[in-house]
């Protein structure tokens, strides 16, 4: 199966993140607007996903299993993803006259001049983009490779859930894919330079897009659970404790000031940071408008203070925004979630390809 796969039976969203499974289906609406049909938050065991690597297949598994049964979805067949720091991606030149087959195996032989590991290793999947500018006779490919161990994983876990991976992307696509829903809620216009800031559990990812398509991905290790760990150590609680505190408050009133802003303070730091590498490995000295995403965009107050200090207008995402909700969607709980499922929401609309 390629990394991009097609999709026309209904397919359910699945992003495995370090601590959580999060499944998202969607169904088609007139006029073009989608509806949340299904959608479930299963925490994971610490560890069992390493910084997006699958450490302990049997128990995504079983949180996959779990996901399926709250949510009262009745699809069998998924769209997953592989993470960044596990892709290689590139935009290469071809000749523009080759049939199908012919691409293919150009494509195969120009992708070993790229790839690390012998190719025999690697699933590879490849999309056409349009003519090379100031070359009609070529065209321009992006060619998306993964170490087929990192897809099989996936594969796996999802059929230990009762899934079947139709479709194995890659979290950036999915990422740019589930942002045309947040353009509209942007000020800014459409061939606008914006970065996409996810910061999950234990990763921070960095997409920048300009005229909504990806042109540079970073990701470096970084996120809440950090914050958690620290409520752990200050606060005598375990993971599970300290995971449900941070939510739901219960802390004692020296929280906000000696752990929580310490903490923002920190966020916003590596935000301005992966900004920082963006700007010294590009033509580019600035970014229109700032996008966060992940866990901990819900972070009380964040949005603002991002905006604060980076001199950058700045909003939290929210994908589900203008989509009506199916009858077993609590409204309450997809709100909070709603910036964490930015991947999910990329992986669902696969199933409208």
């Amino acid at each position: 199966m390629g990394l991009f796969g097609n999709a026309k039976t209904p397919l359910v969203g699945l992003d495995i993140s370090s601590t959580a499974v999060k499944l998202l289906q969607l169904t088609e609406t007139s006029g073009g607007k989608y509806r949340v049909e299904h959608y479930a938050v299963e925490p994971l065991p610490p560890n069992a996903v390493v910084e997006k690597n699958i450490v302990e297949v049997e128990a995504v598994g079983e949180a996959i299993k779990r996901a399926v049964a709250r949510s009262g979805t009745k699809a069998r067949h998924a769209a997953a993803a592989v993470s960044g720091s596990s892709v290689i991606t590139k935009i290469i030149p071809i000749q523009g006259d080759l049939d199908e087959d012919a691409l293919e195996d150009q494509v195969q032989l120009e992708a070993s001049n790229y790839i690390p590991y012998p190719i025999d290793e690697v699933s590879i999947d490849f999309e056409v983009l349009g003519a090379v500018p100031n070359n009609p006779e070529m065209i321009q490919v992006l060619l998306a490779a993964s170490r087929t161990e990192n897809v099989e994983l996936r594969q796996s876990a999802l059929e230990l859930g009762n899934l079947t991976a139709k479709v194995i992307d890659v979290e950036a696509f999915a990422m740019e894919n589930a942002f045309k829903l947040v353009s509209d809620q942007l000020s800014v216009p459409k061939d606008a330079i914006v970065a996409l800031v996810d910061i999950g559990a234990t990763m921070t990812t960095l997409n920048v897009l300009r005229g909504q398509r990806s042109i540079y991905t970073r990701e470096q290790v970084f996120g809440g659970k950090q914050l958690t760990d620290e409520v752990m150590r200050r606060y005598g609680l375990s993971y599970d404790e300290a995971g449900l505190a941070k939510r739901q408050g219960g802390l004692p009133e020296s929280y906000e000031i000696e752990v929580l802003e310490p903490f923002k303070e920190a966020l916003v730091q590596q935000v301005s940071r992966l900004l920082q590498f963006f700007y010294a490995g590009s033509d580019f000295n600035r970014v229109d408008q700032v996008v966060l995403a992940g866990g901990c965009a819900s972070i009380a107050g964040i949005g603002s203070l991002v905006e604060e200090q980076l001199g950058v207008p700045t909003v939290i995402a929210n994908p589900l925004a203008n989509m009506a909700l199916g009858p077993r969607v609590q409204a309450h709980a997809l709100a909070q979630d709603a910036p964490a499922l930015m991947i999910a929401c990329g992986l669902a609309l696969r199933s409208f390809d």
